[in-house]
């Protein structure tokens, strides 16, 4: 089955947990590099100067299609800056060959089927394209596992981008 293939399958599978209101916390933007965002996410993404890593790893994952087309999703996007916090070398790991596949995990656990607003989140478990579930909290802000949404709801025209300040590992 190809990644394509498992991806779809899955985002026709999971459903949302919805309802109660959230407030996100205010924080950096998603401000594009030419003054203007774009429609996909991933054209919101790459024009953007908080997302090269995640940019890049899209594409070393060939998962830019997916999130260039027409499906919605809500991506819990990580900030360069959140990249840079993850443990020296982690980053250089995951470009390598062998770990196309633990790399796709990773981005897709920052996935969910659906184009979800913070207002429509709730606390509780949402089940991720990777298949793996990840918690969500809602109070003074959102929450998504031990990482704050610090910027939410920049809508795309295939979903809607919830800027965090850590990357998500999933449990393996």
């Amino acid at each position: 089955m190809s990644r394509f293939t498992a991806f779809a399958s899955l985002v026709a599978s999971f459903g949302l947990l919805l309802s109660s209101p959230a407030q996100a916390a205010e924080g950096p933007t998603a401000q594009t590099k030419d003054g203007h965002a774009g429609n996909t996410i991933v054209s919101i993404a790459s024009s953007s100067d908080s997302f090269d890593v995640l940019t890049a790893l899209l594409k070393h994952a060939e998962l830019v299609g997916i999130l260039n087309g027409e499906t919605e999703f809500t991506v819990f996007a990580p900030t360069d800056d959140a990249f840079g916090r993850l443990p020296k070398g982690t980053i250089e790991s995951l470009f390598r060959p062998e770990n196309q596949e633990l790399l796709a995990t990773i981005l897709t656990y920052h996935v969910v089927p659906g184009s979800v607003m913070s207002t429509d989140l709730s606390t509780g478990t949402v089940g991720s394209a990777a298949g793996i579930p990840l918690e969500i909290g809602v109070g003074s802000g959102v929450t998504v596992n031990s990482s704050n949404v610090v910027q939410a709801d920049i809508e795309a025209s295939n979903g809607v981008i919830h800027v965090i300040d850590a990357v998500l590992l999933p449990p393996m």
